[in-house]
């Protein structure tokens, strides 16, 4: 049987290139159908769409994998046919009528307080305060890099809303970092019990589990993709 494409989805203050740790886990493992979606962080149906329009391109099974904010994405933009499964990291997956930031709201996560807008409607979370509320557990050198050339998204982003989610129709696995400080794990927890998915791994991370966990996080992707092939 064919391995699936891979389609990896980012998440808010950072691009593609977050993936750096898990891409080189994946090929070592066989999985060499690698995409890494950039997404442009304006809307959710901006951001589904840029998603749908990679999906659209693969000729068979597709698995995403999305971090964050991206699980969000790949909740809203899962439902293409040709998607066999979902994979969250750290990553909010929405009910319907549900957004990212009114889960957030309902249980704040401990780092909520350093995420502040700009004159134009940007959200940063504060670069002093990256490496605390984002990646304790990677090295300061790494840090400062994520934090400098962290991707902001237009704050409204946060309150858009998923129509049909497609961890309902499609299955699932997902991932919960115990120490994160951008996404509550009690919320991580709630998400992933109510969708009922093939497996639940839980660990001792940051939100930035991709980079400072690329090991595990790949193994979870490739359980996914054997069981969907």
């Amino acid at each position: 049987m064919a391995n699936p494409a891979i389609i990896l989805v980012h998440g808010f203050w950072g691009g593609a290139a977050h993936w750096a740790k898990v891409i080189p886990e994946l090929w070592a493992r066989g999985y060499t159908d690698l995409h890494a979606v950039e997404m442009p962080l304006t809307s959710l149906a901006d951001d589904a769409g840029r998603l749908r329009q990679m999906i659209d391109q693969q000729e068979g099974k597709v698995l995403l994998v999305g971090h964050s904010y991206g699980g969000a994405v790949i909740t809203e933009a899962g439902n293409a046919p040709n998607v066999a499964g979902l994979v969250y990291i750290a990553a909010f997956a929405p009910d319907a009528g549900e957004s990212p930031g009114g889960i957030s709201q309902a249980v704040p996560p401990a780092a909520f307080p350093n995420i502040a807008p700009d004159s134009d409607g940007y959200l940063w979370v504060k670069p002093d305060l990256y490496h605390e509320s984002f990646c304790q557990d990677l090295t300061a050198e790494e840090a400062l890099v994520m934090a400098v050339t962290q991707k902001a998204p237009v704050g409204s982003t946060f309150g858009d809303a998923i129509s049909d989610p497609a961890w309902k129709h499609k299955p699932s696995w997902y991932q919960i970092s115990g120490e994160d400080r951008m996404i509550n794990p009690e919320n991580q927890k709630t998400m992933s019990a109510r969708m009922g998915p093939r497996n639940v791994i839980t660990l001792d991370a940051s939100h930035a589990s991709l980079a400072s966990h690329p090991n595990e996080v790949a193994g979870l992707i490739v359980e996914a993709a054997q069981a969907v092939a």
